[in-house]
């Protein structure tokens, strides 16, 4: 049944290779679901129902990916558009279920413009260069993320007594620091421990050993565990929907006709910008990782997984969270040889299952020093697509180079993406190749320059 329903032998999988790719994307993705409560409740959304929708969305979305699109993406709620909805709508003085309306509002259109082919059209009419560069650029986002989570890389003012920081004259505000980031503390053995969990990875990869990034997460936990490095948990046990979990709270209690006010619309375009990009971006990076991209550098019947990212995106703002989608942890389970929607689905099951044990589910997401690790491996391997971006033509280099760069230097896959596809035409006019251009890539660029103006960049 599983072999017809995925398709196992035509991708070249099996159910053991499934199951571990999905088991390691949940453990690499699975902070979710203390961190984008803990963002959300600045908008006056309550921890306790904001973790089980979190968990609920994570679970519809990533399910629908793997049963209906057959795809081992995993889809939870954003990072970046959560930060959007809880600190980017301040200025605005908006309730928390207005802002959920327009997550939903921003899915329902999602949904239409996947619906008549539009967003499939869009991501086709994306050059092969630029396509590789998403890949590159997450690629270095998520070793970035893995660098600093283990301390190896680290804020200039973290830690830092308030004698060592600058002021501007008058002495209220902070001046930017000279360097904004820095080495961390490589004697601090919580550090020490990820270094030797990302040398054992790599070691095992080398050697072809399957399950090497998650033996790597489980060996390096085990040490860190026995040097004392972890918490024990409060509880193992809790019933989600009922107390502290009780989701009624905020399920359905969004305001979409609020959402639909004219004063909206740079909130939606937004939303709508960010998530549609993010969803392209992420697709592209992890396709390229597990070689699902075609001979043109496209994503077979991509309008499958956007749809599943559209509902999904919709369902989250019924049940109370911020906008959802595909998420680039995914790649660390495609590495493992993840390739159908069966490592979706557990994935899925997994998040299903961690409703039950909260309390328990709460100190393991303190263990960056032993999952970071993965993200540094699966952003090195990602990288390798860099090969396929044309550095002979200026024209493809510039927007390339641009993507990358706005993607780390901003922490901000959406920001990269935007201003990759803004310069694309901009440089196609500039050197007189404008029958290089298609109109999906003119519109994609006067999107992102009307998002640069109007929009909130975040």
């Amino acid at each position: 049944m599983l072999q017809r329903l995925f398709k196992l032998r035509e991708r070249g999988t099996g159910v053991r290779l499934e199951i571990l790719g999905g088991v390691t994307t949940f453990v690499t993705m699975a902070y979710i679901i203390v961190v984008n409560p803990a963002i959300l409740s600045h908008a006056g959304i309550p921890e306790g129902p904001s973790t089980v929708a979190t968990i609920l969305a994570a679970v519809f979305g990533t399910l629908l990916m793997g049963l209906y699109a057959n795809r081992p993406i995993a889809v939870a709620p954003y990072m970046g558009e959560n930060a959007f909805i809880a600190f980017g709508l301040v200025a605005f003085g908006i309730t928390w279920q207005q802002r959920l309306g327009a997550v939903f509002v921003s899915g329902a259109v999602f949904a239409l413009i996947t619906f008549f082919g539009i967003r499939t059209w869009l991501a086709r009419s994306i050059s092969t260069s630029m396509k590789h560069s998403f890949a590159v650029g997450i690629g270095f986002f998520l070793a970035f993320i893995g660098l600093y989570e283990t301390g190896i890389v680290t804020s200039f003012v973290t830690g830092v007594p308030i004698q060592a920081l600058r002021f501007l004259p008058g002495g209220s505000v902070l001046a930017a620091p000279d360097v904004p980031l820095k080495i961390g503390a490589l004697d601090d053995p919580r550090v020490l421990l990820a270094t030797l969990g990302f040398l054992l990875i790599v070691v095992m990869l080398h050697w072809r050993v399957r399950g090497a990034i998650l033996i790597g997460i489980a060996v390096t936990a085990a040490f860190g565990g026995l040097l004392g490095f972890g918490e024990a948990p409060a509880a193992v046990f809790a019933w989600p929907f009922v107390g502290e979990y009780d989701l009624s709270a905020i399920a359905f209690q969004l305001d979409v006709v609020g959402a639909l006010r004219l004063s909206f619309l740079p909130i939606l375009l937004t939303l709508f910008l960010m998530s549609l990009l993010d969803t392209l971006g992420t697709l592209m990076g992890v396709g390229a990782a597990g070689g699902m991209l075609d001979g043109k550098g496209d994503f077979p019947e991509i309008e499958k997984p956007m749809m599943a990212d559209a509902f999904a995106c919709m369902f989250g703002g019924l049940v109370g969270t911020s906008t959802s989608g595909a998420y680039i942890e995914s790649a660390t389970g495609i590495r493992e040889g993840a390739r159908t929607g069966l490592a979706a689905v557990t994935t899925a099951a997994l998040f299903a299952v961690s409703l039950f044990f909260l309390p328990l589910i709460r100190p393991l997401q303190h263990l960056t020093y032993a999952y970071a690790p993965a993200l540094i491996v699966v952003g090195l391997l990602m990288i390798s697509s860099v090969r396929k971006i044309d550095f002979d033509d200026i024209t493809e280099l510039v927007p390339a180079f641009a993507t990358v760069a706005m993607m780390v230097f901003t922490y901000n896959i959406g920001n990269g993406l935007t201003a990759g596809l803004l310069l694309y035409p901009i440089m196609k006019l500039a050197a007189g190749r404008v029958r290089e251009l298609n109109l999906g890539s003119i519109l994609l660029g006067s999107a992102c320059a009307v998002y640069f103006i109007f929009g909130r960049p975040h």
